[in-house]
């Protein structure tokens, strides 16, 4: 049974009313040491009324970090370094983050001989002023990668190098302060084949790079976790059997895998598979860690931007079964939002007509699906026992009048 942490809670809506977040400046470092610690940007005001606090114990309740990525092109400045009440948002509601695109090959290493640490940087050093883990994302992708490596003229041995340099690099930068890295992301299609040909190192390296990659990603860094992710493996399926055999394999041969991650970009129009807590459980049965990376729900939305009363209603249901699904398997430690405001998520770009996939309104307001996540994690759903603190609390929180 996991236990809830007794910690000292904070609530961002009060804090904000007394004036307590204009000193919350954001702090950025390119040097490879640390930055010395500054104070927590985290508001002080009691209460029991975030995601974090409602948390069990050891249970990482995370977000993305809006950078990069469609941000760049977006008509609003990226909300990380220029948003205030972004950051005291992120700092107050969660114990994760993960750069949505920051670490990613095409914003961390541009060219071939230069690195752009400043906004990772910044992400690592927020993290550790509000005593908040770090997921790494990602080092071995089909997607997102820079030009000068995608169109480059470079031997087998060449690619092997780069990879090598720039796991290295990235992962020796940060050692000993990120707790998780998506190692190898997406690296079979939705038929359970390896993508040999949309991602360069497996076409031009062999399967046996991804072994290379964990081992290159372990020596950087013993510390961290390293993980497989993917989307379209919430329940077994020819991709999450896939994963399966694979891990099997590399665990037989001592190549350090510790992680599986289920990203979970769900549509409403697509069903939700009710076998999430059996997958996630034989990955577990494995001995690894497990976790949901990377979740929003998204469906059909109307001029507003919205869905209707009754999809958000679903919507809210499905974030809570998703969330119940990982609490109850042992080692699923790990629960990430992708995103915090629609008005920054990457679905309404990628699926045109269709949106409101995150917990909040422009606003902060609370929709039917934080306060699904708030309520699970509150009760003890999915978990043996139950927190009577909230029956008690309930009623003077701010989600008490939609949740009933």
């Amino acid at each position: 049974m996991r236990e809830h942490r007794r910690s000292t809670p904070r609530l961002l809506t009060a804090a904000l009313a007394a004036g307590l977040l204009a000193g919350a400046a954001l702090t950025t470092t390119t040097a490879t040491a640390p930055a010395v610690a500054a104070p927590q940007e985290r508001p002080s005001v009691q209460s029991l009324d975030t995601l974090r606090d409602w948390a069990p114990r050891q249970f990482r309740i995370g977000t993305a970090v809006a950078g990069g990525g469609h941000h760049t092109s977006a008509d609003y400045p990226e909300p990380f370094p220029s948003d205030p009440t972004y950051r005291a948002f992120l700092a107050d509601q969660f114990s994760s983050l993960t750069p949505e695109n920051q670490m990613k090959w095409n914003h961390i290493h541009p060219e071939p001989d230069r690195y752009d640490f400043e906004q990772a940087d910044a992400i690592v050093d927020f993290a550790e002023r509000n005593g908040q883990v770090v997921r790494g994302h990602t080092l071995f992708w089909h997607s997102q990668n820079p030009t000068w490596l995608e169109q480059g003229d470079h031997s087998p041995e060449e690619l092997r190098a780069i990879l090598r340099e720039h796991v290295e690099t990235v992962v020796g930068r940060y050692a000993g302060r990120i707790q998780q890295w998506d190692v190898a992301n997406e690296i079979f299609d939705d038929a359970g084949q390896l993508r040999t040909e949309d991602n360069i190192w497996i076409r031009e390296l062999g399967p046996g790079i991804v072994a290379d990659v964990f081992r290159w990603t372990h020596e950087a860094d013993p510390q961290a976790e390293l993980f497989f992710n993917d989307y379209n493996v919430e329940g077994p399926n020819a991709k999450s059997d896939a994963y399966h055999a694979l891990i099997q394999q590399l665990l037989a041969d001592g190549v350090p895998v510790h992680g599986f991650g289920m990203q979970a970009h769900l549509g409403l129009q697509y069903g939700f598979d009710g076998r999430m807590q059996e997958n996630l459980q034989r990955f577990d049965d494995l001995g690894l860690a497990t976790a949901v990376t990377e979740i929003d729900i998204r469906g059909p939305v109307g001029e507003d931007g919205q869905l209707s009363p009754e999809l958000r209603q679903r919507q809210a249901d499905w974030y809570a079964a998703a969330l119940e699904a990982c609490l109850a398997v042992e080692g699923c430690r790990s629960f990430t939002i992708w995103g915090v405001l629609d008005e920054h998520s990457w679905v309404p770009g990628t699926f045109p007509g269709q949106g409101d996939a995150l917990t909040l309104e422009g606003d902060y307001q609370r929709k039917p699906a934080y306060c699904a996540l708030q309520e699970t994690l509150a009760t003890g759903t999915g978990r043996p026992g139950r927190d009577r603190r909230w029956e008690r609390i309930s009623p003077r929180l701010g989600c008490a009048a939609d949740r009933g």
